[in-house]
């Protein structure tokens, strides 16, 4: 299904913060125009179109002009940049680029790359280099008869490495001919329908947000869309729209948490059925709080960009294995060491998902591709995290494996560690990582970012350690602790552990 499938007068999106707002049939008559207008410009089925918005309403105009004409959409992260977006519109081989304003002076300076190939739109204000969208949408061509269902072409968020895109195949089905699978799988697994309003926290360019929003639209819900994420903000938000689904990350439930109680009490959130969370581990603190306050509301999920399988498990299940991201509902599980030999339940190995049909494929790179494959099975595929399923299948993920700490010969994992210092009352954030020892390889070091009213000292340094001795064995407590100012999240909550050799730490060790 799709935005025309459902009520004219309907409202499919409404802006959080602006109030601005976007019907079906709005949708409908835009996303068709703009699909029109594309196909005028030379663009065909398999061809690529890419957008670096914030969250504004055409986000989902342009969304939606893509799947209804069998085109790919890459939605770009407006965080990165100019280098970085110019690298991922040329491995794309994007053929429209559309960008609004509201990004900054990365606007102008990717607008006026758009040349040769790439044709650039400006959205919501002039961008240099870019021809109005409102002008391609006025051009007045009728709409297209033959609707192919396209598709998402997404880049990994790189918190290992260069992004990678993930292009799967087109489906080769009209966009009227039902619901997609992905619509189809949330239906079935969260009770998604078009009675729901959905509440849209997250930058629209992650691949969580953009889908979701789009398996409501295919439900013909509403989608009530954050132009950025703030605390308050997010709770008025439910409770003004009657808010009944949402998904967040762990980081939205400790902004949450953090504010004061007589906050958090003057906001009505009984509307609410379904919460989602996934993109980062939840400590069981964090997730305790909120089932406290929330109820047994709590869905998590793991899974990736990438598609390549996913678990499922519910506040219920949570609460009898907690730490736990539940059991497959998309493919099958297998913990393997590093010669691809399956191991048993409770050891940590490489966690792969068997699937029935054609693994994933990173665009232009079949080596990390290949990588990314059992060795004995091609239809088994790792993102690189670590962890290990229970007698029962229940998945508790330990960490990647680029980031798990090896002191003297024994592995260290870094979110047991987290989550330990979550709770201590002066961290507001926290990141484990491992630094370099003559003696034992690599020892630990906590990163931290105080909340306010903390200061650094090597008293605090040291009550931090003694705080994870008494939580974790020993040998796994931080040798050092390091104050940091911020630490590199994504705009999804995402630790970007590979950028922390960037922070300005003040070290403090004992």
């Amino acid at each position: 299904m799709f935005p025309g499938s459902h009520p004219r007068d309907k409202v499919a999106v409404i802006m959080a913060d602006s109030g601005r707002t976007l019907t079906y049939g709005e949708l409908d008559d835009r996303s068709a125009q703009l699909a029109a207008a594309l196909h005028q410009l030379g663009l065909r089925g398999g061809d690529v179109i890419a957008m670096l918005v914030d969250n504004i309403p055409e986000a989902f105009e342009i969304y939606w002009a893509a799947i209804r004409s069998g085109l790919y959409i890459t939605a770009i992260n407006w965080h990165l940049r100019a280098a970085e977006v110019d690298y991922i519109l040329r491995d794309s081989g994007a053929r429209a680029l559309f960008v609004s304003s509201g990004v900054g002076d990365l606007a102008d300076e990717i607008g006026k790359q758009c040349t040769g190939g790439v044709s650039g739109f400006a959205v919501g204000g002039a961008v240099a280099g870019c021809a109005p969208y409102e002008e391609l949408l006025a051009g007045g061509h009728p709409r297209l008869s033959d609707q192919p269902r396209g598709a998402d072409m997404l880049y990994s968020s790189g918190t290992t490495g260069r992004p990678k895109g993930i292009k799967s195949r087109l489906p080769g089905t009209q966009v009227t001919d039902g619901f997609d699978p992905q619509t189809t799988l949330l239906t079935k697994l969260l009770g998604l329908s078009a009675d729901d309003v959905y509440l849209s926290p997250a930058p629209i360019y992650h691949a969580a947000p953009l889908r979701y929003c789009a398996t409501i639209h295919a439900l013909g819900g509403t989608v009530v869309q954050m132009e950025k994420f703030d605390a308050a903000a997010a709770l008025e938000v439910i409770e003004l729209h009657a808010v009944s689904a949402t998904q967040m990350v762990p980081t939205m439930f400790v902004r949450m948490l953090q504010l004061p109680e007589v906050v958090r009490d003057r906001f009505d959130v009984s509307s609410l059925r379904v919460v989602v969370h996934a993109g980062a581990p939840c400590p069981p603190s964090v997730k305790d709080a909120m089932l406290t306050w929330w109820g047994p509301i709590l869905t998590e999920y793991y899974s990736a960009t990438e598609g390549h399988g996913m678990t499922l498990i519910t506040a219920q299940e949570w609460l009898e294995r907690r730490g736990s991201v539940g059991r497959a509902v998309v493919g099958e599980i297998h913990i393997c060491d590093e010669q691809g030999n399956e191991l048993p339940a409770g050891q940590i190995g490489t966690v792969y998902f068997e699937r029935d049909v054609s693994a994933f494929a990173y665009h232009n790179d079949s080596e990390k591709t290949g990588s990314s494959r059992h060795p004995a099975h091609g239809n088994w595929s790792t993102v690189g995290d670590l962890g290990h399923i229970d007698e029962d299948g229940y998945l508790y993920l330990a960490e990647r494996q680029s980031f798990v700490i090896i002191s003297g010969g024994v592995n260290i994992y870094p979110q047991e560690i987290e989550n330990v210092l979550t709770l201590h009352p002066a961290i507001f954030d926290v990141a484990v990582i491992g630094v370099p020892d003559p003696v034992m390889g690599e020892q630990v070091k906590a990163l931290v970012q105080l909340r306010d009213g903390h200061a650094a000292s090597s008293e605090l340094a040291g009550e931090l350690i003694e705080f994870v001795r008494e939580n974790v064995a020993h040998y796994k407590a931080p040798r050092s602790v390091g104050f940091v100012d911020e630490l590199p999240r994504s705009a999804a909550g995402k630790l970007m552990k590979h950028k922390l050799v960037d922070t300005v730490v003040q070290d403090v060790s004992v």
